[in-house]
This record gives structure tokens, C-alpha cells and sequence, in this order.
């Protein structure tokens, strides 16, 4: 079997849909799962939607509008049929969310975003799979949350893999094509969990893990995997191969073209994963797989914005030990908090988090009662793998570089843009 991963860039409008259908006629439709994500912003739309919400704002009605408008636009361009059963689902699922703002009684935060972003892939494999029904491809659509099996930490989701075993080969179909959802899950009480952002990725891994797949592709509107984000570095260059060890350092210091995850299932069976453009699917792109680490051997850039760098030292000078990281570690994780980079001295320790949950104001608080805490907020992490004294040169250009952190391959610059 082959898993696509298709994600919301591709399927963002009616072409985008109409496109998945001329991939798989160019790729063949037989023993494949193909993973989609929620149509173009319309996560982030879903997380407004919580923000009014949970705000009692005035404005939710307006917004989960917009978000139908959005669905019924594409809906009328691909069917233009009201009738048509993928109106009926879209309109089921948007029920669904509405009733779950009405009757929800929870105060938890993250419990009440898994149940509510959810609807974005639920919705768009919907109307993925209606299209191709109605274009001679004929395929099954599968609910990954009653596949996908997890704990109950919502928003990043820890996966029981013996059960998601079980389960997906119990309702896989071979020699078919199925269509099913990125990102969600279940909990043992049947509530939905995520498994964190660009998850999607994250959920083909696991099916080509769970079903001994040939292959996993993951279709974007990149040629491939790239030396840097087209959209942050000039003069970016198409890698050719990855080895699974240089993708996953790669995807550990945030590199955002495949889900940090994703690659650890892959390379425990040696399932190749091919990254590849849904515009033009007859170009080869990049594969990760076992063997050399990288083709070209070029530098390497990936940035994360909008982070925190924490700087701590004893209130009373003297140094900073095994047993104050140890209780700032335990902090940093009760705090849900990840740490993207590590500093320390004698007498001080620095961290580079990011925020996602909204923790490090609590954190921080927490911690001046023990420490001398500084901190900058909102600042940029830049990595370089395999880099050289232009690439170093080329990141710290009009910068105030915080923090400088080299090692053989990799250098760590946290500046303030």
C-alpha cells in the first residue's frame, strides 16, 4: 500500500480538489490511504472560533458563518447540485460543531480546541471524497478517530500504537482507496484528541507504520523538501535525497516542511517518504530514506519566530547546578512548554521556548520566587545545518544576535528582528 498526504494548500478551493483527482489518475487509485487536512486557513479559522467563544463574544456567530460561506463556496463550484450527499455532511458536521458550542460545560481550554478544530478535516475529506466519487472514484471514508488511538492529553496527543494496530487493520480495506482525516484521534471515552499542529504528517506515518506501506507521500505546493521556507530566505534549493537521521535533526529544530514525528515510525520499517508537488506530480522531488545524509551537501536554514528566551541565575551568585536544572526542566514540562534550545554557564542557564499553550507568563512568575530571571520575548530562533561563514553571515545581517550556540554542523543564533 501508499499513503498521500494531502495538505491544506492543496484541497484550499474547488481546483485545489479538482487537482487530488488528476494526481491519483496520474498515480493510480488502487492500495492507497490518503490523508487530508482541513481546507486551506480553516484551522486557524477553527481556532478563532474557540478564541469568541470561550471570550462570549458577539462575533461567534459571524465567524462560524464565514467558515460555512467558505465550505458552500468550494461546495457549489465542484457539485452545484443542493441536494447532493456532500452537502448533507457538510451540513451534518457544521451541526455537530454549533450543538457542541451549545451543550459544551467544560472549562478545559485544549479539551474544548480538539472538539471544536476537529470539524476542519472531518469536513474537508468529505467533500475530497464526494468529489471523486462523483468523478468515477469510487473509494471509502473512513472517521480517523475511530482509527487513531490516544491518551487523553489534548492538543498533543500521545498515540497507543498496539490499538491503532489493531483497529486499522481491522477497518482498512485493501486493493481499495480510502480517504480519512490528518491531525485527530480518540481517547479511550471516545472524545476527540489532536496530536499537534501539522499532525497530518504525522497521522499518514502512522498508517504506513500500521500497514506496512511501500511508500508515504506527502503532496505540497513545493517542489520538494527545500534548503529554507521560499518565504523567509532567498535563492532556496531543492534537496534531493534526505537520510531519515539528517530529516528528523532537520524537522527537530523546526524545520516546518515535515512534522517532527513523522520520521521515527517511517524509519523503524525503512518506509521511504517522498515529498513532492501536487502541481506538477511527474517531477521526482525529495525522498527521505536510509542511506547517504544529504544531496546537494548545502547549508540548511530554518527559522521559529515568536519565541521566549528565558535567562536564569541564582539569587544569591552562586552556581547554577544539576539540582536548579533539574527543577526548572520539571517546570518547563508541567508547564507543557518546549524548549528549542539550551545554554548554560557556572552561574546562569538559558532556554529558548516557545508558547504555544500560553504557559510562560505563569512560568516565569513561578520561577522569580527562586531565581534572577530575565527575559526578551517575541524572539526568532535561526538553525543552520551544515553551514559555513556566509550562511553565518547571511542570518546575522542587520540582527541583534542574544545568543550564539555552534557545534560541528549545526550553529543557533536567538537575535531580535
Amino acid at each position: 500500500m501508499q499513503v498521500f498526504k494531502f495538505g491544506g494548500a492543496s484541497v484550499k478551493d474547488a481546483a485545489g480538489v479538482r487537482n487530488v483527482a488528476k494526481v491519483l489518475q496520474f498515480t493510480g487509485v488502487e492500495d492507497k490511504i490518503i490523508v487530508i487536512s482541513a481546507m486551506g486557513k480553516i484551522t486557524n479559522a477553527l481556532e478563532e472560533v474557540i478564541t469568541l467563544y470561550v471570550e462570549k463574544s458577539p462575533k461567534l456567530k459571524d465567524k462560524i458563518k464565514q467558515i460555512k460561506d467558505y465550505h458552500y463556496a468550494i461546495l457549489d463550484q465542484l457539485f452545484n447540485e443542493p441536494q447532493h450527499p456532500a452537502y448533507t455532511k457538510t451540513n451534518y458536521f457544521l451541526d455537530e460543531l454549533e450543538i457542541f458550542l451549545e451543550r459544551n460545560k467544560s472549562p478545559n481550554y485544549d479539551y474544548v480546541y480538539d472538539q471544536v478544530v476537529c470539524f476542519g478535516e472531518l469536513i474537508s475529506t468529505s467533500i475530497v471524497s464526494q468529489y471523486l466519487k462523483s468523478q468515477g472514484i469510487l473509494n471509502t471514508w473512513l472517521d480517523g478517530r475511530s482509527l487513531i488511538d490516544t491518551d487523553d492529553t489534548y492538543r498533543d496527543a500521545k498515540v497507543n500504537w498496539e490499538r491503532t494496530q489493531t483497529k486499522i487493520n481491522a477497518h482498512v480495506e485493501r486493493n481499495e482507496l480510502c480517504i480519512t482525516q490528518g491531525f485527530i484521534g480518540s481517547d479511550e471515552n471516545n472524545f476527540t484528541t489532536t496530536l499537534g499542529r501539522e499532525g497530518s504528517d504525522y497521522t499518514a506515518a502512522i498508517f504506513a507504520y500500521c500497514l506496512n506501506a511501500e511508500a508515504v507521500y506527502i503532496w505540497k505546493d513545493v517542489p520538494g523538501v527545500l534548503n529554507g521556507d521560499p518565504n523567509v530566505f532567498e535563492d532556496t534549493q531543492l534537496l534531493h535525497k534526505i537520510s531519515y537521521e539528517e530529516a528528523i535533526e532537520l524537522a527537530f529544530y523546526g524545520a516546518s516542511v515535515i512534522h517532527p514525528k513523522t520520521l521515527q515510525p517511517l524509519q523503524k520499517k525503512e518506509i521511504p517518504l517522498h515529498v513532492k508537488s501536487f502541481q506538477n506530480p511527474e517531477n521526482k522531488g525529495t525522498v527521505v530514506a536510509k542511506g547517504q545524509l544529504i544531496e546537494p551537501l548545502i547549508p540548511c536554514y530554518i527559522v521559529q519566530k515568536n519565541l521566549v528566551l528565558l535567562s536564569l541565575s541564582a539569587i544569591d551568585f552562586s552556581f547554577f547546578v544539576e539540582e536548579n536544572i533539574s527543577e526548572v526542566f520539571a517546570l518547563l514540562h508541567k508547564h507543557q512548554i518546549k524548549v528549542d534550545l539550551i545554554q548554560n554557564s557556572a552561574i546562569s542557564f538559558s532556554v529558548c521556548v516557545d508558547n504555544k499553550f500560553n504557559n510562560v507568563g505563569k512560568l516565569i512568575e513561578i520561577l522569580k520566587a527562586k531565581f534572577k530571571v530575565t527575559y526578551n520575548k517575541g524572539v526568532s530562533l535561526y538553525t543552520v545545518r551544515h553551514f559555513d561563514q556566509k550562511a553565518i553571515q547571511k542570518i546575522e545581517k542587520n540582527k541583534q544576535v542574544l545568543l550564539k550556540q555552534l557545534t560541528r554542523e549545526t550553529i543557533q543564533l536567538v537575535v531580535k528582528e
